[in-house]
């Protein structure tokens, strides 16, 4: 077995932990948005299980990686990425949008370890990833900065404020992903703002493009891993995904947005999910 296939057999493993997890959490809580936690999970599963350098019992460690989420209603995701990479105890899932919890609808980084900048408003994520990366940049820092986005995100002008900067700059410590799933509340995002050609969109703002399944776990880690030494300019990776991905009657159903299940469904998830 080679190293790569090694590393993806985990990604792969965390990643339907995350799902089983994220679906549990949801249940429990009757909250959430599990339509995009699941077309992101695999993202985030090969960021912290394959691609970032990090340290949970160093969260603060100033050679870490910094990840952003700026879509940051999908908490079930991001919960159950650091819970499982060792951020905070399993525990504490238990708690998720409880009164005082900790794991609450948008991340918050007063409650929990490992959460770089507080999201939830949309488009506020990917600005603050510039100025993460532009401060490794002046500093000479080695760090690398992910930041990952929702594709409705992309209709909200900051964005683009962030990708002219970031293209201006040369940012090759900045990798952008968007969760391409062509789903926001209510509709398509071609219905509420057309937003093609993204590609050409972004190498327009000076960023070297790849497109991607956003599922194809070997896929994510080729074109995450790759050193950006050299690139001289920042990457935008359009991860194509499903919405509600791995569960039947969740993929791609705008209701699924933040839509939570019975028991009944909750059940068929689970017997999908394996």
């Amino acid at each position: 077995m080679t190293p790569k296939t090694e590393t993806v057999d985990r990604i792969r493993a965390k990643a339907l932990w995350m799902r089983r997890t994220a679906f549990a959490m949801v249940h429990r809580a009757q909250l959430g948005h599990p339509g995009g936690d699941f077309s992101a999970i695999d993202i985030l599963a090969t960021l912290y299980f394959g691609v970032m350098r990090h340290d949970a019992t160093r969260p603060d460690w100033a050679d870490r990686d910094r990840f952003i989420m700026s879509k940051g209603h999908a908490t079930g995701a991001l919960y159950t990425a650091l819970c499982a990479a060792g951020y905070f105890p399993e525990g504490w899932l238990q708690t998720y949008m409880q009164p005082r919890s900790k794991l609450n609808g948008h991340p918050n980084r007063n409650y929990l370890p490992g959460i770089e900048t507080n999201t939830g408003p949309l488009g506020h994520g990917f600005p603050v990833a510039t100025g993460i990366a532009i401060a490794g940049q002046l500093t000479g820092a080695d760090y690398r900065t992910f930041v990952l986005t929702g594709d409705g995100e992309q209709q909200e002008g900051s964005n683009w404020e962030a990708a002219m900067t970031a293209g201006f700059r040369k940012l090759e410590n900045l990798t952008l992903i968007i969760d391409r799933n062509r789903l926001q509340q209510g509709q398509s995002t071609e219905e509420t703002s057309g937003m093609e050609p993204l590609d050409e969109r972004y190498r327009a703002f000076g960023f070297e493009v790849a497109v991607v399944d956003g599922h194809d776990l070997g896929a994510l880690y080729d074109v995450l891993s790759a050193a950006p030494k050299g690139r001289g300019k920042p990457l935008c990776v359009i991860a194509n995904t499903v919405k509600g991905k791995g569960v039947s009657f969740m993929e791609n159903q705008a209701k699924w947005h933040h839509g939570v299940p019975d028991d009944a469904q909750f059940a068929q998830a689970m017997k999908e999910l394996v």
